[in-house]
């Protein structure tokens, strides 16, 4: 039997994106390979929510060249993403769970198990019969990770995951991300937080104007930046 094939590593050489004549993206070689969570950092408009809807597959290169697991045409099948704004569904949150189940093809028999483990995993017990759009940021960005979660991905893109949770929603959707990354799959995920990017990431991308600016272990990083952006950006000081 042959083994699954796997959508990682991605690897980005030398691609731009552009609408119309502004540039998303600038020559952007990048690796993104199986491990600890990569954190995409950067001010607005750096290029953070492109790179990732590039990443996944929803947006095609100006110029350039992506692959999956060293495939250029592979389908998002082993891929999910979870944007800032996740859109609920005009149903219950375990309706909107089945509903994600049946569209990643899981066996009807198989569901409501699997239904069970999303809902512990993410700490919607008890929310079974409680309409989606009745529940809080937090229960919304948990769901929208359930609903991700349910095509067992290789890779999970996450746009700003906690932006506008107070605290303990953050604290939440960080243990979640923990777990995830710790059952093997890859996290690649946005954020302007810093100390959330210092409590998650195995390794950083600083992004300005569509480009790379640095990459590299958040545990080097963070206390010795290479360039003198990451190190003002670091310090809180505007790129421009």
């Amino acid at each position: 039997m042959r083994a699954p094939v796997s959508d990682l590593p991605i690897v980005l050489e030398d691609v731009s994106v552009a609408a119309g004549n502004v540039r998303l993206l600038e020559s952007v070689s990048l690796k993104l390979a199986a491990g600890p969570p990569t954190v995409l950092i950067g001010p607005n408009g750096a290029g953070k929510t492109t790179l990732l809807r590039l990443a996944m597959g929803l947006i095609a290169a100006s110029r350039g060249r992506v692959t999956w697991g060293g495939r250029e045409d592979a389908a998002p099948t082993r891929r999910a993403i979870v944007f800032q704004r996740p859109v609920m569904l005009r149903r219950s949150t375990a309706a909107n769970i089945r509903y994600a189940l049946a569209a990643a093809g899981i066996p009807r028999a198989a569901r409501d198990a699997r239904l069970q483990e999303l809902a512990a995993l993410l700490g919607l017990g008890g929310l079974d019969n409680r309409p989606a759009r009745k529940l809080s940021g937090g229960e919304q960005q948990r769901l929208a990770l359930a609903r991700a979660l349910a095509k067992e991905p290789d890779v999970l893109f996450l746009d700003e995951p906690t932006a506008s949770l107070d605290p303990a929603a953050t604290k939440g959707i960080e243990d979640v991300i923990r777990t995830v990354a710790l059952r093997g799959i890859k996290v690649v995920m946005s954020t302007h937080d810093l100390g959330e990017a210092k409590r998650l990431a195995g390794d950083i991308v600083l992004l300005h104007r569509g480009r790379v600016i640095e990459t590299g272990p958040a545990e080097t990083f963070f206390p010795a930046p290479k360039t003198e952006e990451a190190r003002r950006f670091i310090n809180g000081e505007l790129l421009v």
